[in-house]
């Protein structure tokens, strides 16, 4: 219950953290995709309750929004830095300097206001009898890529908000997290949700891989853009399978 309660009170607004003055980071690695689960079964219960009052363009909006407000803008935040970082910085120095800088650039302005943009528009777009599943998989789907990506790439410094999962990291906490988010996934989109976690594993380790080649491994903000980069690709993703082969998403509990 302490690893829990430490990634709800890292990854929401949720006051749960444990008491203890010096509390192992990384077990907390293995709830993360559970954490995602509950943060879209938040999402799924604002969504059925806003789209009686609200049109479905600003329910997308309203559920955006309180996807920053519920994770304290955390994930976004590390988009943001990491936008100005890869593209504005010149060599592995400058980028991680540029990480370290608080004030936003022009390169941060354009990845968030895109990255917003194709959220509010996927978020939209999907509708029929998969909207209720993809709103609650994509959180989870994407901090397992999370979880992923501190297992296969360096983090970059020695102190930072990510060191302390890497110390005391095993292959058990990624296994926990790996069969929550595949028996979530299957057991709500049936073989499209498989195919869900295999694609945004590959789209994470070619965004890891990139990060780490320009950076010299990944750090907390590189965390982030990773979640925001799960998200966008399990959302578009869906909603291409939906269109192309709705059969995909007949799940084990009838959905």
């Amino acid at each position: 219950m302490i690893a829990l309660r430490t990634a709800l009170s890292f990854l929401t607004v949720l006051p749960v953290a444990p008491r203890q003055a010096a509390v192992a980071l990384s077990p907390a690695r293995a709830y993360f995709p559970l954490v995602g689960l509950m943060l879209g079964g938040a999402l799924a219960g604002l969504d059925a309750g806003l789209r009686q009052p609200f049109p479905l363009l600003l329910v997308g909006a309203l559920l955006i929004a309180a996807t920053l407000a519920l994770t304290r803008a955390l994930h976004f935040d590390g988009l943001l830095d990491s936008c100005d970082a890869l593209f504005g910085g010149f060599d592995r120095s400058r980028r991680l300097e540029i990480l370290r800088d608080p004030r936003v650039g022009s390169f941060a302005v354009a990845g968030g206001v895109s990255l917003l943009l194709v959220k509010w528009a996927a978020v939209v777009a999907i509708a029929g009898p998969i909207r209720l599943e993809v709103l609650i998989l994509f959180p989870c789907l994407s901090r397992w890529g999370v979880v992923m990506a501190m297992q296969a790439f360096p983090y970059v410094r020695e102190q930072g908000l990510g060191s302390g999962f890497q110390q005391g990291r095993t292959l058990t906490q990624v296994a926990v997290g790996l069969a929550t988010v595949l028996v979530a996934a299957v057991l709500l989109a049936g073989g499209a949700g498989a195919i869900l976690v295999v694609a945004v594993t590959i789209t994470v380790w070619v965004a890891g891989s990139w990060m780490t080649r320009l950076l010299g491994g990944l750090t907390g903000d590189s965390y982030g853009a990773i979640n925001e980069i799960g998200e966008v690709s399990v959302l578009l993703l869906a909603i291409a399978m939906w269109k192309g082969a709705p059969s995909l998403f007949d799940s084990p509990l009838g959905g």
